[in-house]
C-alpha cells in the first residue's frame, strides 16, 4: 500500500505529514486517499504510478520520488541485515566527503 510507503518515507527523512503532503503538492486528505492504493509494481510501475497522480491530481515526478527512494533504501537495508542502519550512515557520510 502507498501508505507504508508514505510512512516509511517520512520515517527516513524525518519530515512530517504536512511536509509529505507539501512535497507532494496536495492536501493531507488527498494523501491519506492516496495511502489507501496500492503501490506500483515493477511491471506496470510507470503506468500505475501516473493513474494514480492523474486520479489524484498531483505531480508525477515528486510520486515517484518518493516511491522510488523507499524501494532503494528498503533493498539496501535488506542486503546489509541487522546491520543495515549502520551501513546506510556510512553510504551517507561517504557521499557527504566527496
Amino acid at each position: 500500500m502507498l501508505g507504508y510507503a508514505f510512512a516509511r518515507y517520512r520515517e527516513l527523512e524525518g519530515c512530517s505529514e504536512t511536509a509529505l503532503a507539501a512535497e507532494l503538492g496536495c492536501t493531507l486528505e488527498t494523501l491519506q486517499w492516496m495511502s489507501l492504493c496500492r503501490r506500483p509494481k515493477e511491471e506496470a510501475f510507470s503506468e500505475h504510478a501516473s493513474a494514480i497522480a492523474e486520479r489524484f491530481s498531483v505531480e508525477l515526478l515528486p510520486l515517484v520520488q518518493v516511491l522510488r527512494r523507499v524501494e532503494v533504501l528498503d533493498s539496501l537495508s535488506e542486503r546489509c541485515g541487522a546491520d543495515g542502519g549502520n551501513a546506510l550512515q556510512m553510504a551517507a557520510r561517504d557521499d557527504e566527503l566527496h
